[in-house]
């Protein structure tokens, strides 16, 4: 089996599993998984393809500019820009993006903060972090519409082999050094995102939450 097709699969399991928690609304989300680190190539989900279905088109080879590295008719997700940046500055192995309501909504609510902040959840353990009571924290960056500005943007926040940012009304990206780590991050944030959203509705009802 080549590389190519051993990825392929990897990255076709991991895109089944996200689409059976029902992640990819509208054929929105993008996908991608390196195969080489020198020259550097990664497949990407294809550009407009409903994701909950599993083709033999679903993801195209492309470089480290995101081009694609072989010819195709497929052209690769409009934000393969911002998995280059990841690629290029980081060992990271996979990186996944979803809309989610609970995503969208932490987005909108913490914006002004510019992160949001959790703590005191055992699911933060996914992310290698220990300490009683710990904390972690999410950038929140601005929805630029063009998107070499939002890589641009989106590249400060690059900061290790494995990370999440959240845009504006528009997803969180993450990345990790494997489709393990990276699908494990992004199930723990979507964990956080959906406690905090619940546990403000709660609030807003005036119940007790600590």
């Amino acid at each position: 089996m080549s590389i190519v097709v051993k990825k392929w699969n990897e990255l076709a399991e991991v895109k089944a599993e996200l689409a059976a928690r029902d992640w990819f609304f509208a054929t929105s989300g993008n996908l991608s998984i390196k195969v080489t680190d020198d020259p550097l190539t990664f497949l990407v989900t294809a550009s407009g393809k409903d994701k909950r279905k599993q083709t033999d088109e679903d993801f195209l080879l492309v470089d480290a500019a995101g081009r694609p590295a072989e010819k195709t008719h497929l052209k690769p997700s409009a934000e393969t820009l911002l998995h280059v940046e990841i690629y290029n500055r980081t060992n990271a192995g996979c990186v996944l993006h979803v809309h989610t309501v609970d995503n969208n909504i932490i987005s909108d609510v913490y914006a002004a903060n510019g992160e949001a902040v959790f703590s005191g959840q055992e699911i933060i353990k996914a992310f290698g972090i220990w300490e009683e009571n710990a904390e972690v924290r999410i950038p929140i960056i601005y929805n630029y519409a063009d998107i070499p500005t939002l890589a641009q943007q989106f590249s400060t926040y690059i900061h290790g082999d494995a990370g999440a940012v959240l845009i504006h009304n528009h997803g969180i990206t993450v990345w990790g050094r494997t489709a393990f780590e990276a699908k494990k991050h992004l199930e723990a944030w979507e964990f956080l995102f959906r406690w905090q959203v619940k546990r403000l509705l709660l609030q807003r009802a005036g119940l007790p939450v600590g």
